[in-house]
This record gives structure tokens, sequence and C-alpha cells, in this order.
């Protein structure tokens, strides 16, 4: 689900960008193209599986290890290009921080068995040291061959036959890694600048300073009760992050989103990360960036990417209120579309549901500044903590996504009033506010 923040004039965000929530776990077998696990005449005999679990053993050690040489002893050393490939991959996770990495047989049938090599597919889980409590798992192809004097070895994925691995950010170009105190960055270079360059660093930095800061800002808000750490992922074109973020929706105007990576179809699984596109974000100034990554640390507290029941007015809303908390920014400023319409005569009859967020343009813009009106309300007339506990009781009720009993509950067991009292309530106070 998307949050537009809204241009604030002359006063802060350059243009109508967005941040926001993605309901998804990354990523899935359902993912990935399907191929033939028939052989065909000339294909190779099948390695036994100790043979290839034992090649990726030692590739998994190396890793660990940072043993650069033992890692590209496991590949073919004829295939050049694959091999330049794998020489980028070694050296951008020696720059990672990585409490475990182990690449395994998910299956001992080939994927593909063809003249070119055994194609397998694979489990590839690790953990980021001091971020991630469990173990992340994707799905990966290596393509086995066997060589004389080498024995079987690694010579290639499963590209050649349409199998396509679940998106990595160090599986492109060169890696800069930046660590904060709350934060760890880890930021894909752009062509031709260079491992490291200077304004690609110095924007990794003031990411992670801002995430930092953010931290702190949103346990003041939300408490203490989450991890306080958030990885933040930085790929270089927009096509990379939607990679990454393995969702459909085009991200040219998304400037962030918060989503759970990982442990595929599992949805208490997982971890959260926050993936940031190149040109939407890049278009944002100081005042911009502090919003979205503030919105983006109160999903990451919140459990927003996991969440899709508690009503999405709360958990936009609060994200918002959030974000813009103490940034000086004017009501009307802040809530430009929707100041718009109550001038024409349009006053929503209720906070929005969670198909008000499914939209585009002005309307979905109105939609969050609409949530974020009602959040902010709520922490002025009720305070912050009951906004807060709102939030956690909706999100602990029990019924399916959109049934508006959850709203309806959580509101009399917290406000002391249903949802026809809070809309009335919410009505006048975006009337007052905006007119």
């Amino acid at each position: 689900m998307e949050m537009r923040v809204t241009a604030l004039a002359a006063l802060a965000i350059v243009a109508n960008l967005v941040t926001a929530v993605g309901y998804v776990v990354l990523h899935g077998d359902a993912s990935h193209s399907a191929a033939s696990s028939a052989p065909v005449a000339g294909a190779l005999p099948a390695p036994r599986p100790a043979a290839v679990t034992a090649v990726l053993q030692r590739r998994s050690r190396a890793v660990l290890a940072h043993d650069r040489a033992a890692f590209l002893a496991t590949v073919d050393p004829s295939g050049q290009a694959f091999r330049a490939g794998q020489e980028v991959l070694f050296d951008n996770l020696a720059k990672v921080p990585l409490a475990g990495w182990r690449e395994s047989l998910a299956d001992t049938r080939p994927a593909v068995a063809a003249d070119d090599g055994w194609t397998a597919r694979l489990r590839l889980a690790y953990r980021l040291r001091g971020f991630d409590r469990e173990e992340v798992v994707y799905t990966e192809y290596l393509t086995f061959d066997q060589r004389r004097g080498v024995g079987w070895v690694v010579s290639g994925d499963g590209a050649a036959h349409g199998l396509r691995d679940d998106a990595q950010i160090w599986s492109g170009g060169s890696l800069t890694v930046v660590r904060g105190k709350h934060s760890l960055v880890l930021g894909e270079g752009d062509a031709g600048t260079g491992e490291g360059s200077g304004a690609q660093t110095a924007d990794l930095r003031d990411i992670a300073h801002r995430l930092d800061v953010g931290v702190g800002i949103v346990s003041g808000v939300v408490g203490d009760h989450w991890a306080r750490q958030v990885v933040a992922l930085a790929p270089a074109t927009e096509q990379q992050a939607e990679e990454l973020i393995g969702d459909v929706r085009n991200l040219g105007d998304i400037a962030a989103l918060a989503t759970v990576t990982g442990d595929a179809g599992n949805q208490a699984g997982g971890e959260d990360r926050v993936v940031i596109t190149p040109t939407a974000f890049g278009r944002l100034n100081a005042l911009g960036r502090h919003v979205v990554l503030t919105h983006e640390l109160v999903h990451v507290a919140m459990g927003g990417a996991r969440d899709s029941r508690t009503p999405m007015w709360l958990i936009e809303g609060l994200a918002d209120y959030v974000g813009y908390k103490g940034t000086g920014v004017s009501t009307r400023a802040a809530a430009r579309e929707l100041a718009t319409m109550i001038s024409s005569g349009d006053v929503p009859a209720a906070p929005p549901g969670r198909s008000d967020f499914e939209g585009s343009g002005d309307r979905l813009s109105a939609s969050y500044e609409e949530a974020w009106l009602a959040c902010r309300m709520i922490a002025e007339r009720y305070g912050e903590d009951e906004l807060v506990r709102l939030y956690r009781t909706a999100e602990a009720e029990p019924g399916d996504p959109g049934d508006p009993r959850i709203e309806d509950r959580a509101l009399r067991a917290v406000l002391g009033i249903g949802s026809s009292q809070f809309a009335t309530q919410w009505r006048a106070y975006v009337r007052a506010e905006l007119s």
C-alpha cells in the first residue's frame, strides 16, 4: 500500500512522492519461471547429491571465512563471464556483516539436466549480524559441471534456462555498506561511479543517519518494544528495486517501501527491510527524506508490512503522524489535496477504507491526508498513548481483513466511542483544520 508525501510548496519536498508499506513476503517459488526437469540428449549424468552438497558447503564456509581463493575454487575456471560475476558476488558479500550463510540443495531432482550442465534449485539461508533474528531464506539456481582434474564445479546459473533467482542487493554491481548506530544500509553502486564513490557513500551515510535519528523519534511515540534496528536496501535503479520487492507495482513515484523479505509463504517469518528507490528518493530534500524514512520506520516498529487486518487509516495515519511530528509543516501544506476537496464541498463521510489506498493521483494523496488527520485528532484529544493503544488493540482483534467490526470494537475498547461517532468527530475536525 502506498503513502503519498505531499509537496510542501517552498518549504520542503520538491514533488508529490510516495512511500509505501508492502504486504508481501518475498519470495516464493511461484515467482520463478518454470523449466523442464527432463534430461535431454547429451546431458551429463547427474552428480550424486553428496558431491553437490560438498561444493555448496565449501562455498558457504568460504563466504563466512572471507576466503576468496576457496570460494573461487568452486567455480568453473573456463567460464570467464560467470566467474567474473562470482568474483563480484564474493567481494560484495565480504562487506556484509553475515552471522550465517548457507547454500544447500532444495531438491535432489534437477531443475534442468542439459548438455551445458546440471542445474539445481538451491535454498540460500543467511542472517545479518545484529539485525536478523532468524535466517532469511531465498531460492537460487546454480549449474554444476564436471571438469577433468577438478571434479564438480559451479559453471553457471539458471538464467540460460529461464530460471530466476530471488533478487539480492549484492547480486548486481559493486556494493557499498554503511553501518549506523541502529541501521545497516546496503547500497548498489551506480554504473560508472566506482565502488565507494564520494557522492554515493555520502548519500548512504545520510540515509543511515536519518534512520538512526528516526529510531529515537519512533520509539518516543510507540515505545521501545521493537527491535530498534533497521536494514535499508538502496538499489541503483527502479527496476532493481522492483526485483528486490518482488511486487508488480510500478515504483516510479515511490520513494521508499517497507516490506518483509525471505521465508516465503510464512507470514510470521522473514525480516523487515526498507527498500529505497533511487530516482524518487533522490528528488526529496532534507525534510522530505526525514518524513519518508521516519514513516517507514513506524511500519517496521509496528509490523505494518505483516499486517493485513488493522484498519489502513491507522497503519498509514500513525506512520504519517510520527513522520510529520515536530517538523513544523503546516496542516494545509501537508494536506493540500484534502484541503482542495474540502473547499469544493467534498467532505468525506469517514476515514478512508482499505480500498481507498489502492488508487492513484490526488484521491490517493487525500486518503493518506485523511488518515493522518484522523490519527492526529486522536493524539490531540485522547493522547499519543491512546493512539498507539488503539492501533495495538485493532491489530489484536479477531476477524478477516477489512472487517469493519475490527475498527468499531477497537474504538469502543480504547476511546469509548463507536465508528459512527468517531467519524462524526473526525469530519468536524477536518473541517475545522482545513476550511
